[in-house]
């Protein structure tokens, strides 16, 4: 037990020194050792997992290199293999950018426009996420409103092996199509697209965990930022029936710009903020 909080306590220290959450090292213990990070907390089932495993030196030897790696900037996401958004457990790894906690917002905003369309329908509502990346929008959705048929579009062959094997692990009644927003499904209409483009301006200087590891492709949008959203927003409009909504995502300063972009197609154009008090997305009804 004593090895274990000296352990633990090292690599706070370490983290701390690099300016990076010493929250981490709890998560990564519990990791390797197989048990809750609160569970490191609670001696009876710390100290019956530590007799279980037996060789601390291997697990001392395994913590050791997630540290390095963490040390170094890899995404914790990537180190533990999973990320989790909202109910779900999503697989994450290099090549697929790790969803962020204030995409949440906006799935509740779409299920519950979901819910008031179904209260006047019979049919099943159509949705379809636009560069679905891990599948977390898409999945929520499917998960947390059965009786929606969702579609998830990606092209990256990187993000797209995470994407299906969450598919295939969560909800396999999600359909994963391969291929450009551009071009895909020609002539289908749905109820609802959801949209998390790459919007950072292309000069932008990110944190070093996202810009050295995370992939570009699903960053950056383009000299200004609206190159790639833009494609989007057109790509959602061919995409959407008359009345349909879309919900995307963009950075804090680009509100004004998102509305500009979806006025010639859309009405009923609102702003939304995310969990940090941010306006972070926007919702807008096509014509």
């Amino acid at each position: 037990m004593e090895e274990i909080k000296s352990l633990l306590r090292a690599a706070k220290e370490q983290l701390a020194a690099a300016d990076i959450s010493e929250v981490d090292a709890e998560t990564l213990l519990a990791y390797v050792l197989g048990i809750s990070r609160m569970d490191l907390h609670n001696s009876v089932k710390l100290e019956a997992t530590l007799k279980s495993l037996g060789d601390f030196g291997a697990i001392e030897d395994t913590f050791a290199r997630l540290l390095s790696r963490r040390l170094a900037n890899e995404p914790l996401q990537y180190l533990t293999g999973i990320a989790y958004f909202r109910y779900l457990e999503i697989e994450v790894g290099p090549g697929v950018l790790v969803p962020r906690p204030e995409s949440e917002l906006l799935v509740d905003a779409v299920l519950t426009h979901i819910i008031n369309l179904q209260a006047k329908v019979t049919r099943e509502i159509s949705v379809i996420d636009l560069g679905a990346g891990s599948g977390a929008l898409a999945l929520s959705v499917a998960t947390e409103a059965p009786r929606t048929r969702v579609i998830a579009v990606e092209k990256s062959l990187e993000a797209l092996e995470w994407l299906k094997k969450n598919v295939a692990k969560i909800s396999e009644n999600v359909r994963v199509v391969e291929g450009d927003v551009v071009e895909v499904l020609p002539g289908v209409k749905c109820d609802i697209v959801i949209a998390n483009p790459p919007y950072v301006p292309n000069a932008q200087t990110l944190p070093r965990d996202v810009a050295e590891h995370e992939p570009h492709i699903a960053l950056f949008g383009g000299e200004t930022g609206l190159e790639i959203p833009k494609i989007f927003i057109d790509s959602a409009a061919r995409l959407l029936k008359s009345g349909g909504v879309l919900a995307i995502e963009h950075t804090e300063e680009q509100g004004l710009a998102i509305n500009s972009l979806l006025s010639e197609e859309f009405i009923d154009i609102s702003l939304h903020k995310d969990l940090t008090e941010r306006p972070r997305w926007t919702s807008a009804v096509r014509k």
